[in-house]
This record gives structure tokens, C-alpha cells and sequence, in this order.
């Protein structure tokens, strides 16, 4: 099976769900699967000294995932290392961008998609899929020094924040997040 047609399973508290948008029909039995397929870490990265967990999989995707927001800047020289993996290019933060955790990038199946993402204000606003927040790597030139992302990370552009309401200052808060 190539890269582009490898499907991810999105699981979390051994439930496991099909991704609607890719169309996967591989859960059994509700939705259950064994101890062993569980979302959880899937290994570890040292960087400086610090231990990440890296994790291959997220949250299920439902109409209204919960979701923690991280800042990032698209542009080149930014925050977000390389170019952005859906189209290759850098883009302006005043753009609806963001960038999803790996199991939710699910290989790139959402790039180009638009969610819907909701603070809890209230403030709500569309934006682009465009890149992957890392769950796997990081610490690294490519990711600009910055460790892995967790599992539940919607990565947004200032655009995204401005719109949501959300003052970068405070940091991590809770939203959500749906296929728009």
C-alpha cells in the first residue's frame, strides 16, 4: 500500500472510530478494539534532555472534537520550520491556517479541508488544513528546534487566533473542532 493510500485508525480509551472523511469501514464490534491498539504513546524523544512522548494516533474525530490550540507562524523563517507538507509553500499569517496533530493529519487526508473550530467564548471560524503538527518528531532543524506535538493540538495561524477571540498570552485553552 503507497503512502498516499494508507489509511489511519483514530483511537482513544480502546474505542476506536472510522474516519468519516477517509471513508475507512475497519472498526469492529462498536467500535472496541484490544488493550493494545489504544491511543497511546507510541515512543519517546529525548531533546535536551527532555523526554517527549510521540504518538502516532489522536483523538476520534466527531462534531465537536475537543482540541488544545497551539501559535504558529506559516511564513518562511517562522516558528513552523519547513514549508507546509499539503502544497509545499509558506503562507501569510493573516490566512485561516492550520496545522492538525499526525493522527488527525491522517497522512494527509484533511490537506486543503476546512474545519470549523470553536472557543469556548463562543467565537467560532473556518480555516484551511495546510500542514501536520508533528506528533512523531521534532527537536529538529526541519521542526525548528520544537519538540514533538501532543495528540489533540489544532495549530493556528494569528489569523485563526484573531478570529477565535483568543489572546496568545494566555496560552493553551480548550476548543473544538469539526469538518466544516
Amino acid at each position: 500500500m503507497s503512502n498516499s493510500q494508507r489509511l489511519s485508525l483514530i483511537c482513544i480509551n480502546g474505542k476506536c472510530n472510522d474516519d468519516p472523511d477517509v471513508g475507512t469501514h475497519i472498526c469492529h464490534n462498536g467500535g472496541a478494539v484490544s488493550s493494545n491498539d489504544t491511543c497511546k504513546p507510541f515512543g519517546t524523544l529525548n531533546c535536551s534532555g527532555k523526554t517527549y512522548p510521540t504518538y502516532k494516533c489522536s483523538p476520534p474525530v466527531t462534531s465537536s472534537t475537543p482540541a488544545k490550540p497551539t501559535n504558529n507562524d506559516f511564513s518562511e523563517g517562522g516558528d513552523g520550520g519547513g514549508p507546509s507538507e499539503c502544497d509545499g509553500r509558506y503562507h501569510s499569517n493573516t490566512e485561516r491556517i492550520v496545522a492538525l496533530s499526525t493522527g488527525w493529519y491522517n497522512g494527509g487526508s484533511r490537506c486543503g479541508k476546512m474545519i470549523r473550530i470553536t472557543a469556548s467564548n463562543g467565537r467560532s471560524v473556518t480555516a484551511k488544513v495546510v500542514d501536520e503538527c508533528d506528533s512523531m518528531h521534532g527537536c529538529d532543524q526541519e521542526h525548528a528546534g520544537q519538540p514533538p506535538c501532543k495528540n489533540n493540538i489544532v495549530d493556528g495561524s494569528d489569523a485563526v487566533w484573531s478570529g477565535l477571540g483568543l489572546n496568545k498570552d494566555i496560552g493553551v485553552v480548550d476548543i473544538t473542532w469539526s469538518m466544516a
